[in-house]
């Protein structure tokens, strides 16, 4: 599956922080931070795979992925 990572500077934390937009309605955002871009996008591929293994698990239906039209 295909989701969307939204990494971004947080000031107040001082690191980055990553949100999953899919996920807005289930989880607290954001859900992971790094000290450097790719930490964070790292630590967020990990809790996303976390997130959709717990939902299969438990026979939950995983949100629909965002697309985006060809430009």
């Amino acid at each position: 599956m295909k989701y969307s990572m939204i990494i971004e500077w947080s000031d107040a934390d001082q690191a980055y922080v990553v949100s999953f937009p899919e996920w807005d309605e289930r989880i607290y955002q954001p859900v992971m931070d790094g000290s450097t871009y790719v930490e964070a996008a790292q630590r967020g591929q990990a809790v996303l795979e976390t997130l959709i293994a717990q939902a299969q698990q438990h026979g939950e239906p995983l949100p629909a992925p965002k697309t985006h039209a060809q430009v």
